[in-house]
């Protein structure tokens, strides 16, 4: 549906008080694109077009509602775990890791060294999962079926790799304050080093077969172009600003668990279209599987240790030991449930497949948080659409969604 478009001059008073007629603009209209799936995901973009040129944009958000800030101040610290993994379930890990981080800050608690390369472990595996995730949308949007098909069957990998590692499919609540609750098990080395092989080959299919297509790259390159200036001045987080040559990484910048002891780099682009958008999530995908390898070698070359800070651990029952000994799983304590932080403010940050996502707990010294404050990828990245989409034609709009993978969900957090 479309309305004609009012200009600003004023016609004269009708009716009630204060009610003006406007002269219409024909030649501009109002459509609403939204919110619906696929298309638009669950936003409402209020689009004015010339003929079928965009001429101007209104990201219209606030069709999710999940109000998690609001929420976690009601639950105790470990039920927010869960919760919070509900803003990007692909993404679980990478999303849930900076929270606990900060809780631990105010419990001033470190988790040990092997907690640290399991949780960056899944957190790779996760980032792949969200990347081809973004594909397989991407595909839909730009009416390429078989990329949606080839990137959600290969993502179906990397989803069972997470449930040999977690025991759960997508909502893994995996990384606890101190640790981690289950270790690697048994002969998932093998089978994490066999998805590597498979992706490798897979990535070079994916290159031929989509980004290199000439129909694929008439509808990306040299479209929704983000110059360099622009992103740094709007905030822009994540494959977004990298794609417009800014060398920015949260792994790297906050030097969080095992990520200071791996060796990866930080693909960056500088030609800010779509195309470079999605390059860099595929250089992306090809780091992740150098670090799973390196983490996978790390934890069999050393003896096993319980993946859980000694202050907890010590307080288990000998029975508990002895399941993870034979198990590798850690039954957490019932203190977990009724966990009372030391009062205090502190902040987190990590890299999430979509970008920088930023985590501010305070606490009153009670079982539950005071405030959580969250500042999402998708929510940061949000404004870019209002300057770079116009001028685009209609058809270029679900190209350059597709290429900044704005995520609803987890922007109206």
């Amino acid at each position: 549906m479309g309305q004609a478009k009012s200009s600003d001059t004023e016609g004269s008073k009708i009716g009630l008080p204060g009610f003006k007629v406007k002269k219409i603009e024909e030649e501009v209209y109002e459509v609403f694109i939204g919110p619906q799936h696929p298309g638009s995901g669950h936003m409402r973009l209020i689009t004015r077009i010339d003929g079928d040129v965009i001429v101007d944009i209104d990201p219209d958000i606030g069709y999710v509602h999940r109000t998690m800030e609001k929420l976690a101040e009601g639950r105790e610290y470990i039920k927010n775990i869960p919760l919070f993994e509900r803003m990007a379930i692909h993404d679980a890990c990478n999303v849930t890791v900076p929270y606990v981080r900060a809780v631990e800050k105010l419990l001033d608690i470190e988790p040990p060294p092997r907690a640290k390369y399991l949780r960056s472990l899944l957190c790779e595996i996760n980032r792949i999962a969200a990347h081809l995730y973004g594909f397989g949308i991407m595909g839909v949007f730009i009416g390429h079926s078989t990329m949606y098909m080839w990137s959600f069957g290969d993502r179906e990998v990397f989803i069972d790799l997470a449930e040999r590692l977690t025991g759960a499919r997508q909502t893994h609540s995996y990384p606890v304050f101190g640790g981690v609750k289950r270790d690697m098990p048994q002969g998932f080395p093998d089978m994490a080093r066999r998805a590597v092989r498979y992706m490798k080959r897979r990535l070079g299919e994916y290159e031929k077969i989509f980004f290199e297509n000439p129909v694929v790259r008439d509808r990306l390159e040299g479209v929704g172009v983000i110059p360099k200036e622009l992103a740094a001045e709007l905030g822009l987080v994540g494959p977004t600003a990298r794609g417009s040559g800014i060398r920015y990484d949260a792994r790297i910048a906050e030097g969080y668990d095992a990520y200071p002891e791996l060796d990866f780099e930080v693909p960056v682009y500088s030609e800010g279209d779509a195309l470079a958008r999605t390059y860099v999530k595929i250089e992306e995908i090809k780091q992740s599987l150098s670090i799973i390898e390196q983490c996978v070698s790390w934890l069999e070359s050393r003896e096993k240790e319980a993946p859980m800070h000694p202050k907890f651990w010590e307080k288990s029952p000998p029975i508990w030991k002895k399941v993870y000994q034979e198990t590798g799983r850690i039954k957490l304590l019932p203190i977990f449930a009724s966990l009372k932080v030391p009062p205090g403010k502190a902040i987190s940050r990590g890299e999430t497949g979509r970008g920088e996502i930023i985590y501010y707990v305070e606490s009153d010294g009670s079982t539950k948080p005071y405030r959580v404050r969250i500042v999402s990828p998708s929510f940061r990245n949000l404004p870019v659409f209002k300057y770079v989409v116009p001028g685009h034609r209609v058809m270029d709009l679900p190209a350059i969604y597709g290429s900044i993978d704005y995520f609803p969900p987890e922007a109206d957090r």
